[in-house]
């Protein structure tokens, strides 16, 4: 629900790129990671030197890099080659657990989500329909260039997909077996651990910007914030609390709590929860056929979740905050 809104940041703020609106998330992530951090002295002491490697390492893959391949994906073949591949996550996340073997038996893990997740796939056919019939007039250029960049976009997008398959399950996998760990301090340690890359990567960005002439501004306050700094500053805070460190507490909770399989299905949400805020914004109605995939999403999910609730009703392995 919570990350859903970072698909409404795009509306609400026009005048910025992906890339800005990227790092002032991170960078607001960040921000809030360290204030809460004065509350929580004690909790980030009980982490280790491998438990601070962790966090970084999931921060670039499971923030930054999957960020950055999307949207590279996106400029390479357009938005709905890059939608339908990473629409996919809901189904390919339990197929990587049961195939890493992470809940254990992974025929029985298939054979027990099989039905919920065929409903899943009838909701992303109904709901991401409009992509699909968009496909086929981008695959059809002569244009050698045009094919050459879909192709590309197609790579990038299945290397965003590696990205975001990888994380919950190596984060599932690091919260259940680092008992010392509370969900709440490892949601903060991320969010320090992305601060500091996109820190460095924001210097990356407005050092180009300043060498390149052509871009060249001679207001710093306007290169680094944009046209609206008060409304970027703000929006960029909410996401920080709300879609980065709230939504990855939720999340850490989510997965030291169900087989990281099935925890991976619950990001069928974020696209869920995306598609309702930006018809809100748009004071517009979904058409039945929508509303029924929305229904299938839902029904598979909560279908998935009573199955594997039913067949390993014990919790997972951190303490409570």
């Amino acid at each position: 629900m919570l990350w859903g809104l970072v698909f409404v940041a795009p509306l609400a703020l026009p005048d910025y790129g992906p890339l800005a609106l990227a790092l002032g998330r991170y960078l607001a992530f960040g921000v809030v990671a360290a204030a809460i951090a004065l509350w929580q002295v004690d909790r980030l002491r009980r982490l280790d030197r491998a438990d601070w490697v962790e966090a970084l390492r999931l921060a670039a893959v499971g923030n930054l890099l999957y960020y950055l391949l999307l949207a590279a994906a996106i400029q390479r073949s357009g938005g709905p080659l890059a939608t339908l591949i990473i629409a996919t996550l809901p189904l390919v996340i339990p197929l990587a657990a049961a195939i890493a073997r992470v809940d254990g038996n992974p025929g029985q893990s298939l054979r027990g989500m099989g039905l919920p997740m065929l409903a899943i796939v009838a909701g992303l056919l109904l709901v991401y329909r409009q992509e699909w019939e968009k496909l086929p007039a981008s695959m059809a250029s002569e244009d050698p260039r045009n094919r050459t960049a879909l192709a590309q976009g197609a790579l990038l997008g299945l290397g965003a997909l590696a990205c975001w398959t990888w994380y919950p399950i190596r984060n599932a996998l690091w919260l259940q077996r680092r008992r010392h760990l509370t969900a709440q301090a490892w949601a903060t340690a991320q969010g320090l651990a992305t601060f500091g890359l996109a820190g460095v990567a924001s210097l990356v960005v407005v050092a180009s910007l300043w060498l390149d002439p052509a871009r060249h501004s001679p207001d710093p306050w306007r290169l680094l914030w944009g046209p609206n700094p008060l409304s970027f500053i703000g929006a960029m805070l909410l996401l920080g609390l709300l879609a980065s460190w709230l939504g990855t507490w939720l999340w850490n909770h989510a997965s030291t709590r169900l087989p990281a399989g099935t925890a991976g299905m619950l990001i069928v949400f974020e696209g869920i929860f995306a598609l309702v805020y930006v018809y809100a914004w748009r004071e517009e109605i979904p058409d039945a056929v929508s509303l029924s995939g929305i229904t299938l999403l839902i029904a598979g999910v909560l279908w998935g979740l009573r199955r594997a609730t039913h067949r390993d009703p014990a919790a997972g392995g951190v303490q409570p905050d």
